[in-house]
């Protein structure tokens, strides 16, 4: 016994370079994401900004209840999941077609060219988002309203007073906006299939469609479903920015535009009700961990080696 102690801390010393490189992200991990859960029990307590989060009295399920009791409750849920669900899908069936696409381009300045251009709105925050958008949109001065829609003899859209449109714009501009982050991931996992594989295809009369169907994609499936899976951990949190500044908050688009995240801020702002904040919090992250496991669980009884966990 005394033997395997020894040896264990000498391993020990002797990856401590490697063990310095851990820490790091460790340490940042616990900091961010570990030591904030205790202040979970706060959506379980009737919080008292003079008591503090452990001296204040417990509520039990209160603040939950009135998270489900509320009037819009249905309307937030509904836009949460219905949005999040389409955006799944885009930000699945996109990157991977414009990988495909970007992984048949042979001239390596002109693919460069393609990615960052495609990449560059992935790091612009969702305010000069709503600027672009605004600067296309404005019902008096917008590029839409002022070049495009004349040429169709169609009159000037109040796009800012008109929900209709908006369960179409919210999906176009968050698929511009992230689509080509994941290409990228996507363009790196085509890199590292052994061109053999094509070569062999081809020799046969196979195309590019074939070569597609019977090689790029089934390699590119188990990275498809892990990002399709952690998505759906996600699912009831939203891209806070997209719903909340692209739309400029207005009052008559909340129908379509307003999610749990947009509702509960605004509830926040105007009670200063943090239990409540904390509750839809917690009942974000319970549900996506459902989900995850669910979600994982179908998988492994499709394919087994395609599961996550």
């Amino acid at each position: 016994m005394a033997g395997k102690k020894r040896s264990f801390f000498r391993n020990l010393i002797s990856s401590r370079e490697l063990l310095l490189m851990l820490a790091i992200p460790v340490v940042y991990t616990l900091v961010n994401s570990y030591f904030p859960m205790v202040g979970v029990i706060i959506a379980f307590k009737d919080y008292n900004f003079t008591q503090g989060m452990f001296r204040s009295p417990w509520s039990g399920f209160k603040n939950f209840h009135y998270l489900f009791a509320m009037q819009d409750a249905w309307i937030i849920t509904r836009n949460t999941l219905g949005y999040n669900l389409l955006f799944i899908a885009l930000n699945a069936i996109v990157p991977v077609t414009l990988a495909l696409l970007l992984n048949e381009i042979r001239g390596r300045m002109l693919k460069k060219i393609y990615q960052t251009s495609m990449l560059f709105p992935y790091f612009l925050s969702m305010v000069m988002v709503s600027y672009l958008v605004y600067a296309l949109l404005s019902p008096d001065t917008g590029v839409i309203n002022k070049e495009v829609l004349p040429l169709f003899g169609i009159h000037g859209v109040r796009w800012y007073n008109e929900p209709k449109y908006w369960p179409f714009l919210l999906p176009i501009i968050n698929t511009w906006k992230n689509a080509g982050y994941t290409t990228v991931i996507y363009l790196a996992a085509l890199a590292g299939i052994n061109p053999e594989y094509y070569e062999a295809i081809a020799s046969d009369g196979g195309g590019k469609w074939v070569q597609m169907r019977y090689i790029s994609i089934p390699f590119l499936q188990p990275l498809i479903i892990i990002l399709s899976v952690l998505a759906v951990g996600r699912i009831f949190n939203s891209d806070f920015g997209l719903f909340y500044q692209v739309p400029l908050q207005s009052g008559s688009l909340f129908p379509v535009t307003n999610v749990i995240d947009t509702y509960v801020y605004r509830a926040l702002t105007q009670t200063n009700d943090i239990a409540m904040a904390s509750a839809a919090g917690f009942y974000q992250s319970a549900v996506g961990f459902v989900l995850v496991l669910a979600t994982n669980l179908v998988i492994r009884r499709i394919n087994p080696e395609r599961a996550l966990l």
